[in-house]
């Protein structure tokens, strides 16, 4: 159940991101970065390191992107939205990261 959320909200930040660059979303950012965090629970560790260094590349590419004539500018703007919700996503990964880290840290004290 929890697979079919997380993805879920990984398909509609990436419709939304297309979508937002095309037609004015209002708090876009938001619904991105909520869609992100919802998405971020599935990643575990393994899959945790390409969707950090997707994040970082997703970052980098609206400025790249800016320099095509006509589609440049929209597909900067995809780009961006990705990387925001990709952030989103590496962030809550990372945090749930962190937590079964110092949980495994914390019971490692009682033995």
């Amino acid at each position: 159940m929890m697979g079919k959320l997380t993805g879920l909200a990984r398909a509609l930040a990436i419709i939304l991101a297309v979508v937002g660059a095309f037609v004015a979303v209002p708090q876009a950012a938001l619904a991105l970065a909520v869609l992100g965090i919802i998405a971020g629970i599935s990643y575990d560790e393994d899959a945790r390191a390409g969707l950090i260094l997707t994040t970082l590349v997703l970052a980098v590419i609206p400025e790249a992107m800016s320099h095509i004539p006509n589609i440049g500018g929209h597909l900067g703007t995809i780009a961006g939205n990705l990387a925001t919700a990709a952030a989103a996503a590496a962030a809550s990964s990372i945090a749930i990261g962190l937590f079964h880290t110092a949980k495994d840290d914390l019971m490692g004290l009682g033995k």
